[in-house]
């Protein structure tokens, strides 16, 4: 495999794993207020993506993936609303352990990491691209 496309491969696994965790940020920012359907239960629990390194059998090169996306664990807030369909008997709400500021962190981290690869795709292409004209 010429470098080249060695960039090209490196770069995609990266997309795949920044997109991946876009999808998951998007459906803990959707959720951020999603409460129990029963009294007493527990809401949305935030999502979080890991990452692993990959190796490629065929160049040798080192990647990234999505090792897992599991749940975080931490605690829910309580919220006194005792009208509220989710409310317990004394009156409180458990609400999701999602952060919308943190959320919007690691979007932004996301999108830009997710845009350092397009750009290296880029980059490949025109090298590519001046490669074929210098030899025609």
């Amino acid at each position: 495999m010429d470098s080249l496309s060695a960039i090209t491969k490196i770069a995609t696994s990266g997309l795949r794993a920044q997109g991946e965790r876009m999808r998951v940020v998007s459906e803990n920012v959707a959720n951020a207020s999603s409460t129990a359907d029963e009294p007493g239960g527990d809401p949305y629990r935030r999502k979080q993506v890991s990452f692993s390194e990959l190796i490629d059998d065929g160049s040798g090169n080192s990647m990234v993936e999505v090792a897992d996306v599991s749940l975080d664990m931490s605690e829910f807030t309580v919220r006194y609303e005792p009208a509220h369909p989710a409310a317990d008997e004394s009156g409180y709400v458990k609400m999701p352990n999602v952060n919308p500021l943190i959320e919007m962190s690691n979007m932004r981290e996301a999108s830009r990491t997710y845009e350092a690869n397009m750009s290296m795709i880029e980059n490949a292409r025109a090298m590519r691209n001046r490669l074929i004209d210098m030899i025609e």
